[in-house]
């Protein structure tokens, strides 16, 4: 199956991981999106690159018109998409070009929707939040499938703000952000640290929330002996006032840049915990969102540390596992408590945990390449807008019938 992927960066770690995906799957996907960095990938796990231009975080104006632009010259790459069977768009303004992609090149197969996050944008009730839920619901009623990382996106806003199970008659597919582990791959071992004080927390992944990174600082400034911090990942320099100079200015607070997903093991082995709290979109997204890196601390053994009122919390709450606090201002005496045999009883906790609650194996991969497959064979009238609970497997396909 020849899938056209639309992506919005190229060089997103985890566009890489859905690529792998599609293959596990049986997938053999085509990839166009525009880039945040200046040299753009010739291939992706050996997948075909299009390169549509680079687009900066948080230069809204400019996204769109690349956007617009994009969409405007989508025929340009019929010769490239000749025999796709199927296009999938991760992101809406993704969508837009993949739309156009469809009708200008004559695609044949389903338009699959891959939502990761629900923008502020999408949440307001001004004329451009307005605008904005408009047009993304002419695309969903175009659309043959809607793919979510977590369910409270669908039961938040999918069905509460823009009617799909009761107005927009769309399939439905949960596939969260777990680990990716194909054939023989194994989390390598590594030694870890001590299990006492100081307690290392490490943040990882997407570095947005400037309120996180107060509270991380502030604790650590105040409190060395009880606290070090390690950063990684790709900082979101915009929502930080100076993130650079803030983090300088704490000596047990680092940031060691970027990595890569080989990484991970070992990164999480030197940490005890994992920041599972965010306040970028408060009471909004950040309270929906089940982020990578909850998934990559528990199969590498840190803790994560989350709220227990948002969606992460209850994801933890349900299996039992990390450190799942009423409000950050508890984690200082919550740590201050924390023997070497209550941290161990935690790391037992993860242990214990069935696999398959962080990790996506082969068969997760031929269920969601299926499942796109499939979603064009038979629309549904209409689908009940009813509260779903977040299913045990890895994806899940939510229609009349199955």
């Amino acid at each position: 199956m020849k899938l056209a992927y639309f992506v919005h960066d190229l060089t997103d770690p985890a566009v890489r991981r859905r690529v792998r995906m599609l293959q596990a799957g049986g997938a053999s996907p085509v990839v166009l999106g525009f880039r945040r960095t200046e040299a753009p990938p010739q291939a992706i796990e050996g997948a075909p690159a299009i390169d549509l231009g680079r687009t900066y975080d948080g230069r809204l104006g400019h996204r769109a018109r690349a956007t617009a632009l994009a969409a405007l010259t989508a025929g340009r790459w019929r010769a490239a998409l000749e025999g796709v069977h199927g296009v999938m768009a991760r992101t809406l303004e993704m969508l837009a070009v993949a739309s156009a992609a469809r009708r200008a090149c004559r695609l044949a197969g389903p338009l699959v929707y891959e939502c990761l996050d629900i923008h502020r944008l999408m949440l307001g009730e001004g004329p451009a939040s307005k605008g904005m839920r408009a047009f993304e619901r002419v695309l969903l009623r175009r659309s043959d499938l809607l793919i979510v990382s977590s369910p409270a996106f669908l039961e938040a806003y999918f069905a509460a703000r823009q009617g799909v199970g009761r107005d927009i008659a769309l399939r439905t597919l949960l596939v969260e952000n777990k680990v990716l582990e194909l054939g023989s791959e194994k989390p390598a071992r590594a030694a870890r640290l001590p299990s006492g004080p100081p307690w290392r927390i490490a943040w990882m992944g997407a570095i947005r929330c400037r309120k996180s990174l107060d509270i991380l600082t502030d604790l650590a400034r105040r409190r060395p002996d009880l606290v070090e911090v390690a950063i990684r990942g790709r900082p979101a320099y915009t929502e930080f006032a100076d993130f650079d100079a803030q983090v300088a200015a704490t000596p047990n607070v680092r940031f060691g840049g970027p990595y890569a997903a080989e990484d991970l093991p070992g990164l999480y082995a030197q940490a005890h915990f994992a920041w599972a709290i965010d306040y970028m979109e408060e009471g909004q997204n950040s309270a929906w969102l089940l982020p990578n890196r909850v998934y990559e601390a528990s199969r590498y053994g840190a803790a994560p540390i989350a709220l227990g009122g948002v969606q992460t919390g209850r994801f933890l709450a349900e299996l039992g596992v990390g450190l799942r606090l009423s409000s950050p201002a508890k984690l200082e005496s919550v740590l201050e408590r924390l023997t070497a045999a209550d941290y161990q009883q935690l790391r037992r906790g993860l242990a214990c945990a069935p696999a398959s609650a962080f990790v996506a194996g082969e068969a997760d991969c031929r269920a969601l390449v299926e499942a796109i497959r499939r979603a064009v064979d038979v629309r549904p009238a209409r689908l009940a807008a009813a509260p779903q609970r977040r299913p045990r497997s890895n994806s899940q396909l939510q229609q009349p019938g199955l």
